[in-house]
């Protein structure tokens, strides 16, 4: 099974650590955080409709050779839909990071300082903030489909990325989706 678009066949311990922390940063927004917004604003239909276009980026967006004409719509159409969500995450993971005991202010102010040094218009902005909020740094030299992919530091280099810190990353999303699931329960039930 495979969760990354990227090469993983050569990673070091410390690459596939940052890959995870990324991947699962990533997913809190698309797989959940997103996918709640859009429920609220249009019940199941629109939510549906989301992930068919986040979906259809993964699986074509991605700029190789083979999807690349076909592959541009659905990643220019997702970079569209998850503006807003991508952004509405940057405070509810800075208040999950303070509620793991951590610094939120530091996330949200490195989410803010490095976020668009990314080339995804969304992805930057929340690696940022997990990178702030685990005082490290993310990206970096990245391998798909055998091609060399060299994306911008962000955050920090104050330590070393963890094995720890794939736990730290799955709590941060599971505080993150619950703080968001119980905001839309109570928008609902109003």
């Amino acid at each position: 099974m495979q969760i990354v678009g990227r090469d993983t066949n050569k990673l070091k311990k410390n690459e596939i650590v940052r890959t995870t922390v990324e991947t699962v940063t990533e997913s809190t927004v698309d797989g959940i955080i997103a996918s709640l917004f859009f429920a609220v604003l249009g019940g199941a239909p629109l939510a549906i409709a989301y992930k068919a276009i986040n979906t259809m980026d993964s699986l074509f967006g991605y700029k190789s050779d083979t999807y690349h004409d076909f592959g541009w719509v659905p990643a220019r159409l997702n970079d569209l839909v998850s503006w807003f969500p991508a952004r509405l995450a940057l405070p509810v993971i800075a208040i999950s990071t303070a509620l793991c005991g951590l610094s939120g202010i530091i996330s949200l102010a490195v989410a803010i300082r490095d976020g668009s040094k990314h080339p995804n218009p969304n992805s930057g902005f929340l690696e940022a903030t997990m990178a702030g909020a685990l005082g490290t740094h993310l990206g970096g030299t990245s391998f798909y489909s055998g091609k060399i992919n060299i994306k911008p530091f962000i955050g920090d280099n104050l330590r070393e990325l963890e094995l720890s810190d794939v736990s730290q990353s799955h709590k941060l999303m599971f505080v993150s989706s619950l703080l968001v699931l119980v905001v839309v329960v109570s928008i609902e039930m109003v």
